[in-house]
Parts: C-alpha cells; structure tokens; sequence
C-alpha cells in the first residue's frame, strides 16, 4: 500500500503554504508557557483537515526511528498526528502503533497516563508535538513514557518557534527534528 501524496519538495511546500494560511497568526499573543509574542501558531486548523494531516502524517513518518515500535504525544496538539503517522506507517507497510499521553492520569480504573496499544517496555517510542516552545510539553510527554519503562531518542515537531526549546530538548539528551521553523512560516506568511 502507498499513501496517495509522497513526501517531496512539492508536498512540503503545500504544507508550509497550509501552515503560513492556516496556523500562523500575526499579533499579540500570551502564549501557553505565558509568554508574550507577535507569532502565534496553532497547527489544529492543519492537522485536523484531511490534507494537512496527510501531508504532516507522510513528512513525520520519515523522521520516526526506524527500531521505534510507536509514536506518541501529549494530549491534544499530538492526537491527530500519532493517529495520521501510524496510519501513514500501517500503508507503508510498517506496524507502528499510536500512543496519547494524558496531561493528567486517569481519574478512574487504571489511572493511567498512556491510552493506546502499549509495546513491550523497553521499546523505542518517537514523540510527537504540533509546537515546541519552551519544550515543556514534548518532556513531559517523554518523562511520562521513560516512567513507563520505554526508551525516547528523539521528538519531530511540526513547528520550532526558536524560543529555547530546541536547546532543553538537546539538554534533556533527546533530538528534535522539526519540519519547520518559526521563521520559515513566518516568511511564507507574509509572501502568500
């Protein structure tokens, strides 16, 4: 099985152009780490639409670990890309399973942080996130999945802002692999 849009030069175009008209928004901003900011970014509008999360879903897959055995994310900026990437994975040919982490544990039953088809532990799992600002969000996801006895080398974003989470992410001994920068949405946002 093949997806029906391979990743190219073209399709990450399309996605910057979806980003630069979808997600970015010019003004001022508090943003989630209460910071100020002229440059908000919110990637749903992209990641909800069937075109975007295909697009985003392909563009991802090929930065995944190729040992990871699942991909996950924080609840919910991450929900419809573990989705769209373990699909994305099942028509490559590749078992790769999705993964949420909750922001909380479950209030009731297991009181679990994970929902999803849980791998062995010790497994490789890559994580996802729509934005890394501060990095606070994609480490807690990773702290949440290391509690749990699995191993995480590496986050794909779909955006970096270049506000320092980069910089924890590398500190916490992780990659980030970003499909964008904040300057490149940015740049296609006031050319289109």
């Amino acid at each position: 099985m093949n997806l029906p849009i391979k990743s190219n030069a073209a399709s990450k175009e399309k996605l910057l152009t979806l980003l630069a008209l979808k997600a970015y928004k010019n003004g001022n901003f508090t943003l989630s780490s209460g910071n100020k900011s002229n440059h908000y970014v919110n990637c749903k509008p992209v990641s909800l639409s069937g075109n975007g999360l295909l697009l985003l879903s392909n563009m991802m897959l090929e930065n995944v670990e190729p040992d990871s055995l699942a991909v996950a994310g924080l609840t919910l900026g991450a929900d419809p890309l573990v989705c769209g990437v373990a699909l994305a994975a099942t028509y490559a040919g590749r078992k790769l399973d999705a993964l949420i982490v909750r922001k909380e544990p479950k209030g009731y039953g297991t009181a679990s942080w994970l929902e999803g088809p849980l791998p062995p532990a010790g497994s490789v799992i890559t994580v996802l996130e729509d934005v890394v600002t501060t990095g606070r969000s994609s480490l807690k996801a990773v702290n949440q999945l290391q509690n749990a006895g699995y191993r995480v080398n590496r986050i794909i974003s779909i955006v970096d802002r270049q506000e320092g989470g980069a910089f924890e992410i590398k500190k916490a001994g992780l990659d980030l692999v970003s499909l964008f920068v904040l300057d490149e949405v940015y740049e296609k946002f006031k050319n289109t």
